[in-house]
């Protein structure tokens, strides 16, 4: 019977796939693909595209596939059987592609290919491709001296390892935290469905009362709304130290991610060194829009100065009302969601879960699709594939006249085995096979509240606004016209440009025409009130200066602790985001939040020195949307096509800076961002 990891024939095999699949698939396939490259640098005629870099990329394919089938389950339904599968071939895999980045021999052939009279003929995907390669073969030690490589090796094979852990720990320490409440006027302000929500997690675990966690659909809704300030703390404080190293409670000393994000920082550092660059933030910025660390640090602290003033204002706004109208004259953290949702209502007269009851499921996901129909000129039908779980749903995308473009699988709810947050991820990617080509598959995945009572699912607009976000960059792997698989899709997009889809498709939960069509009352069938909307819009920039800051926060303590932070100095991180908060924060937390230890987005992700991205990229996303704006249509057919043809469809063909100025005929400009955030008058 064949090992459903290696039958790649068609969808991935999720009916039959087990842990036990995984060694003997992957060890396979790394030993193809050894024996693949052996022969490719033993071969000694000059190397062509077909040869060469087209073989070598097709012969590797099948391992990705396996191998990014396996990393989304360790991700989606993280039992013990499949983290040990994972982390049992993780060095594995990790060394392979230390391995291949370091291979001096076909650093060469890429470099001869560049350099022959046959890279004239290639088309502008492969030279694309061609390049690439050779700067990342740079950037992986391929020109190291043969005696440093095994050290560098190592170094990868570690990160990868503690990367892992690192989300294993956050995931462990959130899941283990639980406040069982058991006398329900304590759960006064609380929403019914997250009261509901609560009794259900406290049934299936065997105990009376209402049970809840830190995951976000139960953690949020009681910072949000629950009028007990001893339980927001208890939460707030909880949430604050998962995987830090206070042990009170349920967390435990080996779930502290404060000796990895030491171990982390001090291998990137070493990394860096190795490479001959000054820091780690120079090697993350290679390959990306910004140029150096100085350029970032400078565009951050620029948005700073103007978004600060705005920050400033929100939160003597916020401590006012808390002490005048709620009598919080010692107002904390923990008060923050929930003073803000009772500020919102005063001043807007609205609260975001009488909003939530008219995002019903089915109806955010039909005015979604039309969405994508209506911009892109494809249609969005259901389909059929084999599933991770009975929670998700399978869509493909065809052309008005039925042929396919590519499909999708949507994993909405939270749940214990599945990471926090939202991703987009490629189960497949769009490319050119011997008989035609190889259609685009995605997987979108969230982590909104499930149906209780026999009710459809209902979304705040928050999660709305995630949902569109996800299914941005779900759209940017799937429109592709790419068929050289490095630069297909996001493959080969800078780092700091990848989410202007995402940012882009933001915006149509703001236009009232989209935001009707997806809303019906879960009671009434209702759509959301013209009135209502209008409430929402105003209130669209409440807190945005916070917001902003907050996201500046992030991001320059993420640049500098990769650029300009020397641990032997005895300074901690700590230290350094304490001293960024002095510069950009206004609301300041306890000394005890341990913000790193759950920031997975740079230690267990990929955003290390890369912060930065959301904030660069949501200038060009604000100004890509601006140019739909002052066509006067959200929906304008020939800009919708030219961000499909300019934008979405190339990939990572060429410079995105290329793409997004052929879009918008101009460079960017930081105006409408500023714009839309309420910071400068339309």
């Amino acid at each position: 019977m064949t090992n459903p990891l290696l039958d790649f024939t068609d969808l991935p095999r999720f009916d039959t796939v087990q842990p036990e699949h995984v060694k003997p698939a992957i060890e396979s396939l790394l030993s193809q693909g050894r024996e693949l490259i052996e022969r490719l640098t033993a071969d000694t005629t000059p190397a062509t595209w077909p040869d060469f870099a087209g073989a070598l990329s097709d012969g590797l394919e099948p391992f990705g596939r396996a191998w990014g089938i396996v990393g989304h389950l360790h991700s989606v339904n993280d039992i013990p059987a499949w983290r040990e599968a994972y982390n049992e071939m993780l060095p594995e895999v990790s060394r392979f592609y230390a391995e291949l980045g370091q291979n001096l021999k076909l650093f060469e052939k890429y470099k001869a290919l560049r350099d022959s009279t046959e890279y004239t003929t290639l088309t502008v995907e492969q030279k694309k491709v061609v390049n690439n390669e050779i700067r990342d073969f740079r950037l992986s030690g391929a020109e190291l001296p043969e005696d440093q490589k095994p050290r560098f090796q190592a170094i990868m094979e570690e990160l990868s390892q503690l990367s892992a852990k690192f989300a294993e720990n956050l995931l462990d320490a959130t899941n283990a935290f639980s406040e069982v409440v058991t006398d329900e006027t304590l759960l006064a302000g609380l929403p019914e469905d997250a009261k509901a929500a609560a009794k259900t997690a406290a049934e299936k675990a065997g105990v009376d009362g209402w049970r809840f966690s830190l995951q976000a659909p139960s953690y949020g809704p009681v910072m949000q709304y629950a009028d007990n300030r001893d339980l927001r703390a208890r939460l707030y404080r909880a949430y604050a130290t998962r995987a830090a190293e206070f042990h009170d409670g349920s967390s435990k000393p080996e779930w502290d991610n404060t000796p990895i994000i030491a171990r982390m920082l001090e291998l990137r550092e070493d990394d860096a060194k190795m490479l001959g660059f000054n820091n780690f933030a120079e090697v993350s910025l290679a390959p990306k829009m910004a140029d150096t660390p100085a350029q970032v640090l400078a565009f951050l602290r620029e948005l700073a100065a103007k978004a600060k003033p705005f920050a400033a204002k929100d939160i003597a706004e916020l401590r006012a009302f808390a002490q005048d109208k709620l009598g919080l004259a010692d107002f904390q953290p923990w008060d923050a969601a929930y003073v803000s949702e009772k500020l919102l209502q005063a001043n807007y007269a609205f609260s975001e879960q009488e909003v939530k009851q008219y995002f019903t499921e089915p109806k955010v996901l039909a005015g979604l699709f039309k969405v994508i129909e209506s911009l892109f000129n494809v249609r969005v039908k259901p389909d059929t594939a084999p599933v991770w779980h009975e929670d998700v749903r399978f869509y493909r995308l065809e052309t008005p006249s039925g042929d396919l473009v590519g499909q999708f699988y949507l994993d909405l709810y939270a749940r214990e085995t599945k990471r926090g947050g939202a991703w987009m991820d490629e189960a497949r990617s769009r490319r050119r096979v011997g008989n035609g080509i190889q259609k685009p598959i995605a997987y979108l995945n969230c982590n909104f509240s499930r149906p209780v009572g026999g009710k459809p699912a209902t979304f705040t607009h928050d999660d709305v606004t995630t949902l569109f976000h996800e299914t941005g960059h779900g759209l940017h792997h799937l429109l592709t016209r790419g068929e050289e698989l490095g630069v297909s899709g996001i493959h080969g997009v800078e780092w700091d440009a990848v989410e202007l889809p995402s940012q882009f498709m933001e915006n149509y939960c703001w236009e009232w025409e989209v935001v009707e069509g997806m809303t019906a009352h879960v009671d009434t069938g209702a759509p959301l009130p013209r009135a209502l909307f209008d409430k929402m819009l105003a209130a669209r920039n409440f807190q945005s200066g916070m917001m902003a800051v907050r996201q500046i926060e992030f991001s320059l303590f993420d640049m500098l602790i990769h650029s300009d932070f020397d641990p032997k100095s005895g300074l901690t991180v700590m230290d350094v985001l304490n001293q960024v908060r002095q510069e950009v924060a206004v609301l300041l937390p306890p000394a005890w939040h341990r913000f790193p230890n759950s920031f997975s987005h740079i230690f267990g992700g990929g955003y290390g020195a890369g912060y930065f991205s959301y904030k660069w990229a949501e200038v060009l996303s604000a100004d890509a949307y601006a140019a739909f704006e002052e066509a006067g249509d959200p929906f304008d057919a020939t800009v919708g096509r030219r961000f499909l043809d300019e934008i979405l469809s190339v990939g990572g063909s060429r410079p995105a800076i290329e793409s997004f100025k052929a879009f918008r005929g101009r460079e960017p400009s930081v105006d409408a961002l500023l714009r839309h955030s309420g910071m400068i008058a339309a």
